[in-house]
């Protein structure tokens, strides 16, 4: 798909806003007889044990249980339009175009949207008690969702505490915490997370590493990266950088949990850093105190992976002018260095953002479609990861360009105030138009042998 087709895509995302019929799957048509009866506790309880509880259940994020029938009959009405619509469970990435490879797919298949639909328009009925699902076990507290996978952190760096007044403009908390590492250490997993509680005011926290940049430290720093893939791109960059260089390391929003890493890929902390927090918290009308969170897993210590995974925003610019009552379009764009592997793919918007799209422009100057979203809100910023085997690989020189679009119009539910004038900012009513990746490294061998091996996987699926 070529760069006008990105443009005739926004364009229809542009031309249909305020007018989108809900999607209903071709099986929905399917006569209730076709089948006995769908039940709660036969068809639709299994389902909302796997892909709803995470967060509907008692004492966890969402606003309401959805374990029990009791919980779940008075609901059905909005479950049924947050369902078929796919904004439930939050999974916006456009189905039709770029990659659909990812291991954190939270999405329902159109199977599963047919039977809630159907089981809804049916009454909604109970069914037999014997045919519901025994209880999903769920750890209890307030925990690191990464714990179900690897166990608790090896260590873990707490922010000092903030309390957010009931009213109150936005605000951006920033503090720093010393990291008690004495020697150098690889990370395979991070994840960061407001209290549960927190999570009520917490918008985004971004997680800098505010390094030593002496020659000293980053000697030592290219000894620990001897032989890895990308070390001079990384190290070289920050040569000419202050003697305390404030980095990228990772960054949280609702609907982000934890990230591991691919196999063989790791993201270094060297002794004397510090770990440097900015959290932006809103108002919701009462008074709340959070406490963020990061958890890091180590590799053993004698282990280096032989990848490093680097984080960077593409896109955005503080050049963001969205005028009263008009739909924008913004672009932005970065080359890369060293061939790259992309780890994900997370859109970042506020209130007015609606559509967004990254493209590759490969330096034989074809263009590729990577991923798009075309649905976007401000209160879901989905991380999306990438199957390793299926991640996008891109050879030196390749351009990476993203294109935002941005609704400030009364059609925009989301929109606060058509009325006003936005222009870029860090509160949820400016706006901002990136990505936040994590970009992987890699030799210009591994680059010629990974293209093969899919040319080849793809040859046999033929």
């Amino acid at each position: 798909m070529n760069t006008d087709c990105v443009f005739r895509v926004i364009a229809a995302v542009v031309l249909v806003m305020g007018t989108v019929a809900l999607p209903q799957p071709a099986s929905a048509q399917t006569s209730a007889a076709s089948g006995p009866p769908l039940t709660f506790t036969r068809d639709v309880a299994p389902i909302f044990q796997e892909a709803c509880e995470v967060c509907h259940r008692p004492d966890s994020t969402a606003p309401m249980s959805l374990v029990t029938f009791e919980e779940v009959r008075p609901w059905v009405r909005s479950i049924k339009t947050r369902v078929a619509s796919r904004e439930m469970p939050p999974w916006h990435l456009d189905k039709g175009v770029g990659i659909q490879k990812f291991i954190n797919d939270r999405s329902l298949s159109d199977t599963q949207i047919n039977t809630i639909v159907r089981w809804i328009d049916a009454g909604a009925p109970q069914g037999d008690m014997k045919d519901m699902p025994p209880p999903k076990q769920w750890p209890s507290g307030d925990r690191f969702f990464l714990e179900d996978v690897l166990g608790p952190p090896d260590l873990v760096v707490r922010a000092k505490a903030f309390t957010m007044p009931g009213k109150s403009a936005d605000i951006y908390f920033e503090t720093e915490v010393a990291l008690p590492l004495t020697e150098p250490r690889w990370v395979r997993a991070s994840e960061t997370k407001p209290s549960l509680r927190g999570r009520r005011i917490a918008h985004h926290a971004n997680t800098w590493l505010i390094r030593p940049q002496t020659p000293e430290a980053i000697a030592a720093e290219r000894a620990v990266r001897a032989g890895q893939a990308g070390a001079d791109a990384v190290i070289d960059e920050r040569v000419s950088r202050p003697p305390s260089e404030k980095e990228g390391f990772t960054e949280w929003a609702q609907g982000k949990g934890g990230e591991i890493y691919p196999e063989n890929v790791g993201k270094l902390v060297m002794p004397g850093t510090k770990a440097y927090f900015r959290m932006h918290y809103h108002a919701v009308g009462e008074e709340v105190t959070d406490a963020l969170e990061m958890g890091w897993w180590f590799y053993p210590k004698e282990k280096t992976p032989k990848y490093s995974a680097e984080y960077l925003t593409i896109g955005g610019g503080n050049a963001i002018q969205v005028p009263p009552n008009t739909v924008t379009q913004h672009q932005g764009m970065t080359v890369l260095k060293v061939p790259t592997i992309l780890h994900n793919f997370q859109p970042h918007m506020h209130y007015r953002g609606k559509a967004q799209t990254l493209e590759a422009i490969y330096p034989d100057g074809r263009r590729e479609i990577i991923n798009q979203v075309s649905h976007f809100t401000n209160a879901w910023h989905i991380n999306y990861i990438y199957d390793p085997d299926y991640a996008p690989v891109f050879p030196k020189g390749t351009v990476l360009i993203v294109t935002s679009i941005h609704d400030n119009t009364a059609g925009n539910k989301h929109n606060p105030d058509p009325e006003q004038w936005v222009i870029w900012g860090e509160r949820t009513v400016d706006e901002m138009a990136h990505l936040n990746q994590q970009l992987i490294y890699i030799t210009e061998e591994d680059y010629r042998r990974i293209v093969e091996e899919r040319k080849k996987r793809t040859s046999r699926q033929n």
